[in-house]
């Protein structure tokens, strides 16, 4: 089976218009979507119900134009990311496996899912954490038929974060928790970072104390997003094998920081298209459906020597500075604001700068 990708605008809050069209004019069936990877246009935090909203729209899509039941249907993976700041449009990524063949036995896109077993409140930020989804990722490599870490390109997670009644929860049970409610967002996804490069071999596992603070371990195919819909870890995993059919291919990089450009342009070349040295979004030629990337406010403070003020932006959260600035540059290297840019990265890429996967279609 042959993953057919498409990307979508959404043109509202709950607009799921773009999935149907592509059902009702034959892209794909209803019934071989696997995952939904998207951008909604709320403020990206703890109460961000936008996500919600987007998940109800889609989710009926695909009830009304399909056979498959509530329950299976909402075992469907659709991560979606908060916060549209600056230039992104908000949009989504459709995957689907269809009988579509014809790569003539080449590496081709293919894609595994997964849940981790539960997550405790009192797991996140911690070891325990880590090993459950380190778990969940193997799971989703089993299921994608890859059996060479190598081969893995990107791996999308979201997973829970606290809320004041998990927190009682925990302390009714007699547990503690290991931060308070708004930083356990970004402490949520640099756990679950952790956890992909454990499950892939990038890194040992770490020690409690290096969990959010040793930020030289990092994954570089991880972009983790947290939020209140779900207590696991809910796994997209991509990667290419051979024989697998369709035209699609995936490859990653880093960025080494917020401006670099460079680190885009490669990931798309690791994908296998072809770019000259100074490549401009015009090189693309229609190739490209789309852009990953994660990013993040540089702790020091400095941008390639340059002092920056974001992290004492008392009114504007460095969050939603370091999105709107990195949304910037994707869009000027793809030609396309409707790109995918995510923050809190720790643990995800490079500090400063973030993993970076393209998908590109490679067909004739």
């Amino acid at each position: 089976m042959a993953i057919e990708v498409v990307k979508v605008e959404l043109k509202s809050v709950m607009d799921a218009s773009g999935l149907a069209e592509h059902i009702e004019k034959g892209t794909f069936k209803a019934d071989e979507v696997v995952a939904v990877i998207g951008k909604t246009e709320g403020n990206g935090g703890v109460n961000d119900f936008t996500r919600i909203l987007s998940d109800q729209a889609f989710r009926a899509v695909l009830r009304k134009l399909g056979k498959r039941s509530e329950a299976e249907i909402k075992k469907i993976p659709m991560v979606w990311s908060g916060g549209c700041d600056g230039v992104i449009t908000p949009h989504a990524t459709i995957f689907a496996r269809t009988p579509k063949t014809g790569s003539g036995g080449k590496p081709r896109l293919v894609m595994g899912t997964a849940l981790s077993p539960q997550i405790m409140p009192e797991d996140i930020g911690r070891p325990a954490m880590v090993e459950k989804v380190a778990a969940g990722v193997r799971l989703a490599m089993k299921d994608a038929g890859i059996d060479d870490p190598k081969d893995v390109h990107y791996v999308q997670t979201k997973t829970p974060l606290l809320t004041i009644d998990s927190i009682q929860d925990a302390h009714a049970r007699g547990q503690d928790v290991a931060c308070e409610v708004h930083d356990s967002m970004g402490v949520s996804n640099g756990t679950t970072g952790l956890g992909v490069a454990v499950a892939l071999g990038e890194i040992a596992m770490p020690k409690a104390e290096d969990i959010c603070r040793n930020l030289d371990l990092y994954s570089s195919v991880a972009s983790c997003s947290s939020g209140v819909e779900l207590d696991c870890a809910q796994i997209v995993l991509l990667g290419n094998k051979a024989n697998a059919g369709g035209r699609y291919k995936i490859g990653h990089s880093v960025m080494k920081d917020a401006l670099d450009i460079d680190g885009i342009y490669d990931s798309i070349r690791n994908a296998g298209l072809d770019l000259p040295e100074r490549a401009r979004a015009s090189d693309l030629n229609g190739k490209l459906v789309n852009c990953f990337m994660k990013c993040e406010a540089d702790k020091s403070a400095r941008l390639r020597g340059r002092r920056q003020i974001m992290l004492d932006d008392s009114d504007v959260h460095h969050h939603r500075h370091s999105k709107g600035a990195v949304g910037g540059v994707a869009a000027a290297a793809i030609g396309d604001p409707a790109v995918f840019v995510s923050v809190d990265a720790m643990h995800q890429g490079p500090h400063g700068g973030g993993p970076v996967i393209a998908i590109v279609d490679v067909g004739e």
